[in-house]
């Protein structure tokens, strides 16, 4: 199912650009999953000072209109239509560039060998095609989400930024502050 996903967000994407512009929002990201026995398409759209509910409407109008015309989806499908949040996910390369500085939360598949760790929270400092780079908050281990290394880890110091490789990170968002 991945590859047919990707290659249907990836279409879907293509027909909605267009439309989002001419609805004055970007594409954020697009997603086909299965949840269930159900299809959804999700489509993030997003602009300066956050999208309304009005903007959402009527790309989701357009965009329908246009896949009904074009019928790039075979299964029945649900279509979503919406802000990619305040936590937003980091899946594209555009988007990790767009957050450069930013705090995020980034979490593993599995902890790290060394630490023990599999979440981590800092500021993005950096990335490319094999790993992420941020810096961990002032007076937290290695950006560990307040938790505690195991008992006879190595943790690493504040000031060090972490390097993580991209194939173990399970997901990258924004952080979220109250």
């Amino acid at each position: 199912m991945p590859g047919k996903a990707q290659e249907t967000a990836a279409k879907v994407e293509e027909l909605l650009t267009p439309i989002a512009e001419a609805c004055g929002v970007r594409v954020y990201d697009v997603e086909y999953i299965k949840e269930g026995t159900e299809y959804i398409l999700r489509c993030y759209i997003d602009k300066d000072g956050g999208v309304t509910i009005e903007d959402c409407e009527k790309v989701s109008r357009a965009l329908s209109d246009v896949l009904d015309r074009e019928d790039p989806i075979r299964d029945a499908y649900t279509l979503e239509v919406s802000s990619p949040g305040l936590g937003r996910a980091l899946t594209k390369d555009r988007h990790l560039a767009a957050s450069i500085g930013e705090k995020v939360e980034i979490r593993l598949y599995a902890p790290r060998e060394r630490t023990k760790e599999r979440e981590f929270t800092g500021v993005l400092t950096g990335f490319d095609k094999e790993s992420v780079t941020l810096r961990p908050d002032p007076g937290k281990k290695a950006g560990h989400k307040g938790k505690k290394a195991a008992a006879g880890a190595e943790t690493e110091t504040a000031e060090e930024e972490i390097v993580l490789q991209r194939k173990d990170i399970a997901r990258i968002r924004l952080a979220v502050e109250f």
